[in-house]
This record gives structure tokens, C-alpha cells and sequence, in this order.
């Protein structure tokens, strides 16, 4: 009667090609759905960078000189003071990063200097 050989073949080819089908419109329906939610994601990029652009304003006026000085004049600040020109140290660019050989035995001997940094409160 029939040879059911050739038939088994075909419809196992059949079916494979489905599958590939299906596994070819699955990836391009994740590549449509990404492809959507691009410019949602672009649109909560730039309202995030407006909203850091208006933080950055916002910073720079409360750290403003004039802002500073005016809060410098308020009651609540009156016990801090400028610091003296001996108390502020200053370090050339480049010079914290190299370690001589004598600051190294000198660590190792425990003598470090202390120096005393100008914070702004009272003493």
C-alpha cells in the first residue's frame, strides 16, 4: 500500500521548518518590543539630564559667593572664622603623590608631624 517512509521524512521536515519559523518571528517580535521601548528610554534620559542640568543651577546659586557671605552675616554662623594665613597648607600639585627614601624611613621610625588644619569652629 502506502510507504510510509517518504511521509515520516516530510512531515518531520514540515515540522522543522515550523519550528524555525516560530523561533525566527519569537526573536523578531523581542527585536519589535525592544525597538519600542527605545525612545521611552530616550525620553527618560534627556528629562533626567534637564533635571541634573536644574540641580546643577540650583547648586551653583547656594554655593555662590554671595550666597555664602550672606549666610556668613546670619547668627547661626557667627562662631566660625576665617582661617589664618600660617593655618592653611598648601601642597604643590603632583608633590602628595612622590615619596622620598627619608619620608619613608621616617615612617618606619613612627615620627610623623601633625599639623593642625583650620576647620572653622571655635577652639
Amino acid at each position: 500500500m502506502w510507504n510510509k517512509g517518504p511521509l515520516i521524512r516530510i512531515l518531520l521536515c514540515i515540522g522543522a521548518c515550523g519550528g524555525f519559523l516560530y523561533l525566527y518571528v519569537d526573536k523578531q517580535n523581542a527585536l519589535t518590543q525592544r525597538r519600542l521601548e527605545i525612545p521611552v528610554l530616550a525620553k527618560e534620559i534627556k528629562d533626567l539630564k534637564e533635571e541634573n542640568i536644574r540641580l546643577q543651577y540650583e547648586i551653583d546659586l547656594f554655593e555662590s559667593p554671595e550666597r555664602l557671605m550672606e549666610l556668613a552675616r546670619h547668627s547661626e554662623y557667627s562662631h566660625l572664622k576665617h582661617p589664618m594665613f600660617k593655618e592653611i597648607v598648601t601642597v604643590q600639585q603632583g608633590l602628595a603623590l612622590q615619596v622620598s627614601s627619608d619620608e619613608k624611613e621616617e615612617e618606619k621610625e613612627g615620627a610623623r608631624p601633625t599639623f593642625k588644619f583650620a576647620i572653622g569652629a571655635k577652639q
